[in-house]
This record gives structure tokens, C-alpha cells and sequence, in this order.
């Protein structure tokens, strides 16, 4: 059983960081970061402010989309797993989720890399594992076409379970550094995963040891029918987008059957739901600058629910949808950066903190799975264990 079922029930709250924010026109305003966007320092900023509010982590997202056709916006963008490992020695604390594409990559590299992130974060990390669509994607590469959903979701599901079980190659206790015999590795206990499937012919194993929480948190969609069983069967958070509370609560609903179908603990998976925010002082002030977006880069309709207020609407839009169980969290995903998750931070936590829906701190020394409540799994090739 879940040690979420035995504490007093809290959400959970992360963020969606990209570039200048979500909204095409967030580059223009003022307060904007210019070319500072690609900067480490930037992104050390906004990983500070995630973790003053206790976020449980900051999502940073990728993609291989080519840049826009507007040669003046800031379109492009750095490769996230890179960010967040140089931003996790310095900022304690907050969980850091990457998107890191399956699509036209290797399973091989993306264990290691992921497995890195969570040796430098001491447990901190997680993967969000992203399709790449489209054919403008698929020229970049030059290896094979674009692929219809299903495909690329039968891909993904291939990738995780063969980063899953290179991140089990190494046992614990692989290393024994044994000076007088001079036996730096104990070879019985690496493992071949000897995997073969319709996408991946992996033999293993990692070159990677075991990481502090040996499963970084999988982090999956859940919107689109071909990724549900995906997600049912390898995802720690399922993220959903939805225009409505009542929305969300359909889709959660279908998410923990899935994950029950699977064979899994429904209350293990957490399913957070993606709201789009722009805040300010006053209602009439955010929606101002929302139309003032709206006249720089046209109209942004909203992708998932959509908040443009101050923070305490978005905190009651929380609440209400949490205690109507739409969804155990959210994803705040700012349409414009930095001030955004700022708002979020120093804004709306403290009102779901003083109401008691949320963390007054960070627990020492835990990792990023403790704060799911869930547990660090057993290897799947140490003696005993089914692989």
C-alpha cells in the first residue's frame, strides 16, 4: 500500500518550464529573459524559485522541433537533460524532470544520461519520455519517416522498459573496489538484459552504476489513447491535459483503471493535471497582459485548464479541483516565464500551504520517488528477483 493512503492527503504541485514560457508572444514582454534564455544562469534562477515554493519538481521541457519561422523569437532551445544536470549541484531540493525524446534516439544513451541526472542530483531526478511526429522532425535525423501514433507509442513503451532494465544491470553492490585482490567489479553481479523487441535489440549491460533512487521517476502522458497503456504499465506520474476539472476527473478515472489492468497499485500512480497560468495583482491586470500576448503572437488557445487571475484563484481553482478528485496534483506550466512560477512560488503556495493542501518543506535527504511515496524498487536481476 501507498504511504500517500496513511498521511493526510496533500496534492501534489510541480511546473512546466520552456524557453520564455508557453505563450508564442512571452519573448516580447519587458520582464522577459532575451537572450539570457540561454544561459545557465537563467535556468539556475527559475530552478531557485521552484524550490523556494517546495515544488516537487521542475519540468523542463524538449522537444526536436526545428525553430519557428520567425527568425526574430527566441525559438530555440537547449537539450534539457543537460540543463537540469548543471542546474542540480546547486539548487537543493527540487526534483528535476526532463523531456527527452525516444523518438530517433538510442534507449542506451538515454539510461545512462538519466541515470547521470540522478547521481549529480542525489536522487532527485525523473524522465519524461516524449514522441518526436512529424516528418520536419524526422529529416533532422535522416534515419527513418515520421510514424503514425501508435507506432510511436509502441516505441516508447520498448525504450522505457529497456532503460528500466539497464538502470538494473548493476546490482548495489557491483563495485567492491577491492584493493588487494584488485577486483574493482564483482562481473557476477552485472547482467546482460539480452532484450529483443520490434524496435530495440539492446544486450547490455549499462556502463552506468546503479543510481541513489535506482529508478529515476517515469514521468508519461496519459492524453491520447495510444500512450494509456504505456503509461499503465511503466509511469510513476501520469500528466494530463483537460479544459475542465470535470474533464480531468474522466481521465484519472481511465488512467487508475488502466493501471489496475495492468496489474499495478492505482494509488501508486499519481496523475497530475496540466493548468496553464498567467497571474498578476488583479484579475483585469492579468487579462490585460493575456491580451496583450494575444496582439504580439495572435490568439493562444488554451491546450488544458487555464487560469488568468491573481494567485488566489489559481490557488481555489486548485483546491476545488483536488478535493472533486479532477487529479492528485498539478503542473503548473506558466505561459510567460520568469514571473510566472515567481507567482507560483511566492504566490499560490503559501495559500495551499496555510490551508493545509500542501508541504511547508522539503524532507532532508529524501529523494524525488519518496515524495510520491513510493519505495526503491528491487533489482530485477539480483538473485531471486524475476527479471
Amino acid at each position: 500500500m501507498s504511504d500517500r493512503s496513511t498521511r493526510q492527503r496533500q496534492l501534489h504541485l510541480a511546473v512546466e518550464v520552456s524557453g520564455t514560457g508557453r505563450h508564442p508572444g512571452a519573448w516580447r514582454r519587458p520582464d522577459a529573459p532575451g537572450a539570457g534564455v540561454f544561459e545557465a544562469g537563467y535556468h539556475v534562477g527559475l530552478a531557485e524559485a521552484a524550490a523556494r515554493g517546495r515544488l516537487d519538481f521542475l519540468a523542463l521541457s524538449d522537444s526536436f522541433a526545428p525553430p519557428g519561422a520567425d527568425p526574430s523569437a527566441l525559438r530555440g532551445s537547449l537539450d534539457a537533460v543537460a540543463v537540469a544536470a548543471r542546474v542540480a549541484p546547486v539548487v537543493a531540493g527540487i526534483g528535476l524532470v526532463p523531456t527527452a525524446t525516444v523518438t530517433h534516439t538510442e534507449p542506451f544513451h538515454l539510461s545512462k544520461a538519466i541515470a547521470t541526472l540522478d547521481v549529480v542530483s542525489s536522487g532527485r531526478a525523473g524522465w519524461e519520455p516524449a514522441v518526436s511526429r512529424t516528418r520536419a522532425e524526422a529529416d533532422l535525423f535522416g534515419r527513418k519517416d515520421s510514424a503514425a501514433a501508435d507506432v510511436l507509442w509502441r516505441e516508447v513503451a520498448e525504450a522505457v522498459e529497456v532503460v528500466v532494465r539497464l538502470w538494473d544491470s548493476w546490482e548495489d553492490d557491483a563495485e567492491i573496489r577491492d584493493v588487494a585482490t584488485g577486483r574493482f567489479i564483482d562481473r557476477d553481479k552485472l547482467h546482460y538484459i539480452d532484450f529483443a523487441g520490434e524496435f530495440f535489440s539492446v544486450k547490455g549491460p549499462s556502463i552506468t552504476p546503479r543510481s541513489p533512487q535506482a529508478h529515476p521517476l517515469v514521468v508519461l502522458r496519459g492524453d491520447e489513447p495510444e500512450a494509456l497503456a504505456v503509461a499503465a504499465r511503466w509511469a510513476d506520474v501520469v500528466r494530463i491535459a483537460a479544459p475542465s476539472a470535470a474533464a480531468a476527473a474522466g481521465a484519472r478515472d481511465r488512467i487508475r483503471a488502466a493501471v489496475a489492468d495492468a496489474g499495478r497499485d492505482p494509488d501508486a500512480v499519481a496523475v497530475l493535471l496540466d493548468v496553464e497560468v498567467l497571474l498578476a495583482d488583479t484579475t483585469d491586470t492579468a487579462r490585460r497582459d493575456l491580451a496583450e500576448l494575444d496582439g504580439w503572437a495572435g490568439e493562444s488557445a488554451p491546450s488544458s485548464l487555464r487560469v488568468v487571475g491573481t494567485p488566489a484563484e489559481l490557488a481555489d481553482t486548485l483546491t476545488d479541483a483536488f478535493t472533486d478528485g479532477a487529479a492528485d496534483g498539478f503542473t503548473a506550466v506558466p505561459l510567460a516565464l520568469p514571473r510566472g512560477l515567481v507567482a507560483v512560488a511566492d504566490g499560490v503556495v503559501p495559500l495551499l500551504t496555510e490551508c493545509g493542501l500542501f508541504r511547508a518543506g522539503y524532507d532532508d535527504g529524501s529523494t524525488l520517488r519518496g515524495r510520491f511515496g513510493l519505495a526503491r524498487p528491487a533489482n530485477l536481476y539480483a538473485q531471486g528477483a524475476n527479471a
